[in-house]
């Protein structure tokens, strides 16, 4: 069976395609799946280049989608021949967050998905969207559900909401779409031009370009009328928040999701305070969740955007094209 290990110490360098055993027919509970695509996000290019330590020889990916080959006993939910895809956090499956940590996620605690065939417990995956190829379906676990718990689980979005998306990687792309799938106003911020042009052809009401507006929290309000957007997803971390919250209106939510400008920094807690804001933290979601938003793609028709797809054993390349950030929406990889 072909996959990709990465050695220590990490490094693009160190990814390393091997050949494994075939992993077998699946236990009573379990399921085997071929996996026929994966998609890349921040902690998976936080994995493999050291950032987040993990085992020597680890399968990097934390998101795959593929086919039901086999189905152990006691398994109801699935057939053989279902299309099915990942889960981020696969023990925690309905409630409140469970873990603070990444020791149960696949590509960094445990092995991932970087290999054509596993096989797990069946509620390590749920069905795939109807319709969607191997590869939209790899876009959910991670990206897709962090935008829908930011928006509807988290905030409860309503229709005439505004929302505020910052950039245009894979989960702010996502939150532009279900956003407006359900009928909400949405500012988009980027520094190109070009990408902020197809975020409207998305539906972005509003375009910021943050490098020529620098104090872009200015630039929402007067979008707004001096009330602010109801809902911030932030990817940024700690050089964005603050405008975040200038940006965000008295009682909003910000879902803090990213730390692409690093894991700390000062927070202007007074301003946060007055404001009676709801900051909050998360990782993604849980299976319930994520049954929940594919059932709304479903009804809805939200297809991903994908940038551009990798076959496996051009893994490091496809981080490389990520960690550049010149691509919109999802980067992934097909086997």
């Amino acid at each position: 069976m072909k996959a990709i290990t990465l050695r220590q110490p990490a490094g693009l360098e160190q990814l390393k395609r091997v050949d494994t055993a075939d992993p077998g027919a699946p236990a009573p509970g379990e399921i085997r799946v071929r996996i026929h695509a994966n998609s890349l996000n921040f902690h998976d290019l936080s994995v493999v280049t050291g950032r987040l330590l993990t085992a020597d020889g680890r399968i990097p990916m934390s998101d795959g989608a593929g086919v039901v080959e086999a189905i152990g006993d006691n398994v109801t939910e699935f057939s053989v021949g279902d299309t099915v895809v990942s889960t981020f956090f696969p023990h925690w499956l309905d409630g409140g967050p469970t873990l603070a940590d990444f020791s149960t996620t696949p590509g960094d605690g445990v092995d991932g998905y970087a290999c054509e065939i596993v096989v797990r417990p069946a509620h390590w995956f749920t069905h795939a969207p109807r319709g969607y190829s191997h590869v939209e379906a790899a876009t959910l676990p991670t990206a897709g559900l962090t935008a829908w718990r930011a928006l509807v689980v988290d905030d409860a979005l309503k229709a005439g909401d505004t929302v505020l998306v910052q950039g245009t990687g894979g989960v702010s792309i996502f939150a532009l779409q279900f956003a407006k799938q359900m009928g909400a106003t949405v500012i988009a911020t980027s520094s190109s031009d070009e990408k902020l042009e197809r975020a409207a052809a998305l539906g972005a009401d509003h375009l910021i370009n943050y490098r020529r507006n620098t104090d872009w929290a200015a630039n929402v309000l007067d979008i707004t009328n001096g009330r602010g957007v109801d809902n911030v997803v932030e990817v940024g971390g700690p050089e964005t928040l603050g405008q975040s919250i200038r940006a965000c209106r008295i009682g909003g939510h910000i879902a803090l999701i990213g730390v692409l400008t690093g894991i700390a920094g000062q927070v202007p807690t007074v301003e946060l305070m007055l404001r009676q804001q709801k900051l909050q933290g998360l990782i993604v979601g849980s299976r319930r969740h994520q049954v929940d938003m594919i059932r709304a793609i479903d009804a809805n028709g939200t297809k991903p955007v994908i940038d551009r797809t990798f076959p496996l054993d051009e893994i490091a390349d496809a981080f490389r094209h990520q960690a550049a950030g010149k691509h919109f929406g999802k980067v992934c990889l097909s086997l």
